[in-house]
């Protein structure tokens, strides 16, 4: 009974429960990473907005700048803007397919080529293409006033051969003298002097891969018959015709002649005196570059094959064609052609 009792009064362990605070924050927490994170996406978001800004043109800042001002506008009526296809930034317009952006209405979509560089070269050629172009012209125009002052039989007619550098290339304007004609007076019939003049610029107009225009004047002498008859026009079309005849039988290459034309008195020499001897003249235009463009109905810029052709006409290529050459080769050979033209000079 007393062992039984014993037992019965032995005290019970304590159990003593551990409790583990923790304390969030201070040096070892984590909210200072989300925080630079936040901070690493402002900065990235800040930078790619000054580069679309560097790389954006001033039209297509103001596109968007009138976007946000009006975005319906360019939404429904298309434009440069924010969808432009040709923006730095896609997306936009009425036609969600496009994955390039919007398109201008009744713009065709073409393989372009955006390269600035290129672009940039291509404008630095034609601009060192027409310089080398300038020089030569100038160059045959010395040439023809030479031959003109070193050849006896036609130094008296010097005076009659006016030599000029215009819009259209060099134009070389024969001219009428009252006591020495070029032409039978109201006829085609051409005067021998004429015809040892032409003779001597035909070959010369060979040497230079410009195309030829002729043009024939009057002055305001009418025919007996009116307008209504045989009239200044049809002469003034006749002596051209009958100087482009005699500059093929001399030499000229027949291809190199686009145009002949009679443009009677409306456009004089001498604008005060409209029946002066100096009206009736015929002119010989060596046209260029630009001048063949306006006439064909090119654009100034021209296409890809024009400009092969152009600069290999100028600069024979250098044994590579125009579309194998970097932009950089491309200035290159033009600036070398253009110090081979002034030292030629």
């Amino acid at each position: 009974m007393s062992g039984s009792g014993s037992g019965g009064n032995k005290a019970k362990p304590a159990i003593i429960i551990k409790r583990i605070k923790k304390v969030q924050g201070g040096h070892h927490g984590g909210n200072w990473k989300i925080a630079y994170a936040d901070f690493v996406t402002a900065m990235m978001a800040f930078f790619l907005l000054m580069w679309l800004l560097g790389s954006t043109t001033k039209g297509d800042l103001k596109g968007i700048a009138e976007f946000f001002a009006n975005p319906l506008r360019v939404s429904m009526s298309g434009g440069s803007g924010t969808g432009d296809s040709r923006s730095v930034i896609p997306g936009g317009g009425s036609d969600i397919t496009l994955r390039a952006g919007q398109t201008k209405k009744g713009e065709v979509t073409t393989n372009r080529r955006p390269e600035r560089n290129e672009n940039r070269a291509d404008a630095e050629v034609r601009e060192m293409l027409e310089g080398i172009e300038k020089q030569r012209l100038e160059a045959l125009k010395q040439k023809v006033e030479e031959a003109l002052s070193n050849t006896p039989r036609l130094a008296e007619f010097k005076n009659q051969v006016l030599l000029d550098i215009t819009s259209e290339g060099l134009r070389i304007q024969i001219i009428d003298q009252q006591n020495r004609p070029m032409f039978d007076s109201g006829k085609a019939m051409m005067r021998p002097h004429m015809r040892e003049l032409l003779r001597e610029i035909a070959p010369m107009l060979n040497e230079v891969n410009h195309k030829v225009t002729l043009l024939g004047h009057t002055d305001s002498a009418p025919f007996a018959g009116g307008e209504s008859g045989y009239s200044n026009w049809e002469l003034s079309a006749d002596r051209a015709n009958a100087s482009r005849r005699e500059l093929v039988s001399a030499g000229l290459s027949e291809g190199k002649i686009v145009r002949v034309a009679g443009l009677a008195s409306s456009i004089p020499f001498v604008a005060e005196d409209p029946l002066s001897p100096l009206n009736r003249r015929i002119s010989i235009i060596v046209m260029n570059k630009k001048a063949e463009d306006t006439m064909y109905n090119r654009s100034a810029g021209g296409t890809e094959s024009s400009n092969a052709e152009e600069f290999g006409a100028a600069i024979g290529l250098s044994g590579k064609s125009y579309e194998q050459m970097s932009p950089l080769e491309r200035v290159h050979e033009a600036a070398k052609m253009a110090e081979q033209m002034k030292k030629g000079n």
